[in-house]
């Protein structure tokens, strides 16, 4: 699987708080963040069906 990268801007407060979250999950940001990712992708094809990739 290729892995790509992405930049986010973040303002400090809020990326304080997803460290605390991760840290308590047992997780690192980077893997919180696809967590959330893969969760709200999940939760947009419930409701309106799989995404078909290629239709951007």
């Amino acid at each position: 699987m290729v892995t790509k990268s992405l930049s986010i801007r973040i303002e400090p407060e809020l990326l304080d708080k997803l460290h605390i979250v991760a840290d308590y999950e047992g997780r690192s940001a980077n893997s919180q963040i696809l967590i959330l990712i893969r969760r709200c992708v999940e939760q947009y094809e419930k409701e309106h069906g799989p995404i078909e990739l290629g239709r951007r």
